[in-house]
């Protein structure tokens, strides 16, 4: 798979992201919840913290001392892609890349990203996330369970 595939690719995701984040909050008043499943709800969130609202301390500082940090982190998986030939690997980076390309656009836009989908059991919320959260999540799952499969493979074959 060339890098223009992973490129469109992000570029989508990315724009997926962002669409969808637009239009909750464009069409959803903070607080409202309306049920998808019977463990998910569209529930209008804002987060200035980091995933499963830590820090979320809501000020200037932690606000863009999180948006840098972000960019280190991306510069580092940029590079780990690049460095990366295994086509499922490129694929679990590309989709932690896209969801966090994601969350630092809508944190640059205006401090805060906007979570909506909220998982929980029962009567009980668990987290509130955005589907660059979900994206992150998968391609993570999908990169270091790879990379352990490769590590256990090599090893295998050493001894």
């Amino acid at each position: 798979m060339s890098n223009v595939k992973f490129y469109l690719t992000a570029t989508l995701l990315i724009f997926i992201d962002l669409f969808s984040k637009g239009y909750i909050e464009d069409f959803f008043r903070q607080g409202e919840v309306i049920n998808i499943f019977p463990f998910l709800s569209i529930t209008l969130a804002f987060n200035s913290g980091i995933a499963f609202s830590l820090f979320d301390f809501n000020n200037f500082f932690t606000d863009y001392v999180l948006l840098f940090v972000g960019l280190i982190i991306l510069i580092f998986l940029v590079r780990l892609f690049y460095q990366e030939h295994h086509v499922p690997s490129k694929v679990g980076l590309i989709l932690i890349i896209s969801g966090a390309l994601g969350n630092i656009v809508d944190r640059a836009m205006d401090g805060v990203v906007t979570d909506f989908l909220l998982f929980f059991v029962g009567s009980t919320p668990f987290f509130i996330f955005n589907l660059a959260d979900a994206y992150i999540s998968c391609g993570a799952v999908l990169y270091f369970g790879i990379e352990l499969f490769k590590y256990t493979s090599n090893q295998a074959h050493h001894d």
